[in-house]
């Protein structure tokens, strides 16, 4: 591909979370790459479509509004695109939290939802199952659309996976280090439970698929035990969540995510290293 260029897509219906997070973010701040921004569209695939219409970079990323990402992260994803690049040239999606195969969790990203780092560290790209939503990137020629029968603003990050593994493309979680100041959620309306019977009905062959949320199956009884097991610890969410209005730059402080670009003494190292090795 050689030096890709690169899009952002978002699909915001509230100014003030975009502006105190998203449009906080130095990559996006500085004008650097374009951004569109889809208001208020009924569905997160209507919107995600719209978006990647009205652009035309080689790589896609698809992120919330309230999402804020470091300074230097532009680069990493640069790097994680080469890395993965290296060894399938056909991949198709990154993601920086996502589901693996084994049903393990690929971050790393601060969620103000449960106030800590979510996800393990990953090493080199691993191939998923599904994605949290909360960032995505296509790579373009993968010829990939969100379902636009998926109605809502839920379970998009598995369809698309789910997309990709049908035509044997590659879906990898990256380590992408970024903060979701998502905050607290009582509860998910009521197209979670319609997009868990679509993704069902659609990906019958696949299933069981693990996603970051629950687990998809051909019965509902998994849905339900989720909702009550989401009634049942409502007490102990709603206090371990932090402030969703916080400034996100006090989360990336605080997890030493401020400037994620290497420093002169990774490249020192680097250097060393080659010259043992050389």
């Amino acid at each position: 591909m050689g030096t890709p260029s690169i899009a952002f897509v978002c699909a915001s219906n509230n100014p003030q979370i975009l502006r105190e997070n998203l449009l906080r973010s130095p990559a996006i701040e500085s004008g650097q790459y374009p951004l569109e921004v889809v208001e208020n569209a009924p569905s997160a695939a209507q919107a995600y479509n719209t978006g990647l219409d009205r652009t035309e970079a080689d790589v896609v990323v698809f992120l919330h509004h309230d999402v804020y990402l470091p300074l230097g992260w532009d680069a990493l994803l640069r790097e994680r695109i080469a890395q993965v690049a290296a060894t399938d040239p056909d991949w198709a999606l990154l993601g920086a939290f996502g589901v693996a195969m084994d049903t393990r969790n690929y971050g790393p990203v601060w969620s103000s939802s449960i106030n800590f780092i979510a996800g393990l560290m990953p090493m080199d790209p691993v191939p998923v199952q599904s994605f949290d939503e909360l960032l995505i990137v296509m790579r373009r020629d993968a010829g990939l659309r969100f379902d636009e029968g998926l109605a809502g603003w839920h379970m998009y990050g598995t369809d698309i996976v789910c997309q990709a593994r049908a035509k044997g493309l590659g879906a990898y979680s990256v380590a992408l280090p970024l903060i979701h100041n998502d905050g607290y959620k009582e509860t998910l309306d009521s197209h979670f439970e319609a997009a868990f019977r679509y993704m069902a009905r659609k990906w019958r062959a696949m299933l069981p698929i693990k996603t970051p949320v629950i687990k998809i199956t051909a019965s509902a009884r998994d849905l339900y035990k989720w909702r009550w097991r989401m009634w049942l610890w409502r007490k102990e969410r709603r206090a371990l969540a932090a402030p969703d209005a916080r400034d996100p730059r006090d989360y990336a402080r605080a997890c030493g995510w401020m400037d994620l670009r290497p420093s002169l003494s990774d490249h020192a190292a680097e250097r060393v290293s080659d010259k043992n090795t050389s």
